[in-house]
């Protein structure tokens, strides 16, 4: 009696989140035509087999209800849905988007990146996989984890980035997230950021809050924006932004300093640039 494993590179729902993170990646890099927003095009149209498997697992992600009962019809509905899905046309697909994937991206950095709900993924990808000849006790902890999931969490209330916005508003028609809407809707937002600051982003989206890659990162940018702080305060004349500057300096020393990056330490970094720009404007300097 097998184990069904989770694979990241057989999930649907992740597949396409990490398309949407690469999208993101791409426009932070100014890159006009993102080979991510073809895949998504691609393979989650309307009418294509993935696009229609990713409802389901959205569906059950989504909603909420107050009762087990409720959650448990829920669960079966889309169970039946999955079903009648063609089992051998959905591997072929998924096999097909990520020998692309692993075409046009370093597979180790583009699959190691942070997923929002992973429990909840991987417990509706062994449900959808499961079958007689696996181990029961897959399939009971896989429904009890989805039925807590969908019964009594509650969404978190936290700040919503623009490409959360964007899926919240379109993914109901597929045909509609693309590249050009992702773009768009971003340079909105971000078009006054540097190099320095949308490589900090590029980087956040893409590693876990855990990940090495982060931690180290964000311990050499605060290194970095320290040194330069310290350099361009040495030419500010007014005392209070003297003082202002070195109490920013010192604050950095306090960073990363958790198992975890933070949120809102990804933030401070974005306006400790922005103060160091304002300073080289004050100074003078391109």
């Amino acid at each position: 009696m097998k184990k069904i494993k989770h694979s990241k590179l057989k999930n649907t729902s992740i597949l396409f989140e990490l398309l949407v993170r690469q999208i993101t990646a791409d426009t932070l890099n100014n890159v006009n035509e993102s080979k991510a927003g073809e895949l998504i095009r691609k393979y989650f149209h309307k009418n294509a087999p993935l696009s229609k498997e990713l409802g389901l697992y959205q569906t059950l992600v989504k909603e909420k209800f107050n009762t087990n009962d409720k959650a448990a019809s829920l669960v079966e509905a889309c169970l039946s849905a999955r079903r009648k899905l063609n089992s051998k046309t959905l591997a072929r697909e998924k096999y097909n988007l990520n020998k692309e994937i692993k075409e046009n991206w370093n597979q180790d950095s583009f699959y190691d990146a942070r997923i929002n709900n992973y429990k909840v993924l991987a417990s509706i990808y062994k449900l959808f996989e499961y079958n007689t000849e696996d181990n029961p006790k897959v399939l009971v902890e896989s429904k009890y984890t989805l039925l807590e999931h969908i019964t009594f969490n509650k969404p978190k209330e936290t700040k919503k980035s623009v490409v959360t916005e964007t899926l919240n508003k379109e993914d109901k028609d597929i045909r509609q997230l693309t590249y050009k809407l992702l773009v768009e809707k971003f340079n909105d937002k971000y078009n006054g950021l540097n190099l320095k600051q949308k490589k900090l982003l590029e980087t956040y989206i893409k590693n876990d809050s855990s990940s090495p890659i982060l931690k180290e990162y964000i311990k050499a940018e605060c290194l970095s924006l320290q040194k330069e702080l310290t350099k361009l305060n040495n030419s500010v004349s007014d005392t209070a932004t003297k003082i202002k500057v070195n109490e920013s300096i010192s604050l950095l020393d306090g960073f990363n300093q958790g198992k975890q990056a933070k949120d809102d330490e990804v933030l401070a970094l974005l306006r400790y640039y922005e103060l160091a720009k304002e300073l080289k404007k004050t100074n003078g300097d391109k």
